[in-house]
């Protein structure tokens, strides 16, 4: 069963919480029509049950409901877009990839 995803606009993350347990998606918003995942966090009881996974999906799919440009300074997320040619369309030209 997929967890749930809060996305805290204020905080600039995505979040789920789990079993006591917590992960996140830090993003920024650098320019307009631009977003920067920075930093994905996964609680080690967690880790291996694809809550990153989750969270990079819901990150994705809120850019692309924004019509926003993808920078991945995330390395997890640089390798996951990397990896799922359905987001690659969402990769701004200034994330060097």
């Amino acid at each position: 069963m997929a967890a749930q995803v809060a996305h805290h606009p204020k905080n600039q993350e995505f979040t789920i919480e789990k079993e006591g347990h917590s992960a996140e998606l830090a993003y920024s918003l650098p320019a307009p029509h631009l977003i920067d995942f920075s930093h994905t966090y996964v609680d080690k009881p967690l880790r291996g049950q694809g809550v990153a996974e989750e969270l990079a999906r819901a990150g994705l799919e809120y850019a692309r409901s924004h019509k926003l440009q993808v920078i991945t300074s995330c390395p997890y997320m640089e390798e996951f877009v990397e990896n799922h040619p359905e987001y690659h369309d969402l990769r701004s030209a200034d994330s060097g990839s």
